[in-house]
């Protein structure tokens, strides 16, 4: 497993992360140039087969531990994660639980929705107090946003949701993230 400083390097250099929220989903990003796959789907049933076949594809892969049905995205459940999934790291909107997967040895981040300034120093202060290794930000078309937290976060901030074009990555990208998340398949191949 790479260290986390690999990890900032794979995002530089494959800005474009993969999102999957299906088994259709799946299908395509197994032969796309994605590198790094947000898991948005699945179960306690399957979730393992389908990191299994990401990892196999050569993918980093990521669970989004508070969307696995059958599955309680607290401490419990991101050690089964951990233990029977085996994925680089988790995605949680829970900042208890990346304190937790950190300890574990898990790469941890965070998902933030910016709806209105209280969302955005809420987050701000969740962030600063917990330390997730990186941050996604949603929606990722928000670049005054982004700008706004790289200015006061010392860690990777990964632009999420709403990101359909190839403005829209070059824009988030611009006002600062390492890198976004999209489910747009067309996207994937940049």
């Amino acid at each position: 497993m790479e260290d986390l400083f690999d990890i900032q390097e794979s995002l530089i250099e494959n800005p474009v992360v993969a999102a999957i929220r299906d088994e259709e989903g799946l299908k395509s990003v197994l032969d796309s140039k994605a590198l790094i796959v947000f898991v948005l789907y699945g179960n306690i049933m399957n979730i393992h087969s389908i990191c299994e076949k990401l990892t196999k594809s050569n993918k980093l892969v990521f669970v989004h531990i508070d969307l696995i049905e059958g599955l309680r995205g607290d401490h419990l459940g991101i050690e089964f994660i951990k233990e029977y999934v085996k994925p680089y790291g988790i995605l949680t909107t829970k900042p208890s639980n990346i304190k937790h997967a950190k300890a574990l040895g898990l790469y941890a981040i965070q998902r933030v929705f910016m709806v209105d300034s209280l969302s955005i120093s809420t987050a701000i202060k969740n962030i600063q107090d917990v330390k997730p290794n990186a941050v996604e930000v949603m929606p990722g078309v928000v670049s005054k946003i982004i700008k706004n937290m790289v200015d006061k976060l010392d860690i990777p901030i990964i632009a999420g949701g709403l990101v359909s074009t190839k403005k829209d990555v070059m824009d988030a990208l611009g006002a600062g993230a390492l890198a976004i998340s999209t489910t747009s398949q067309e996207l994937w191949n940049l």
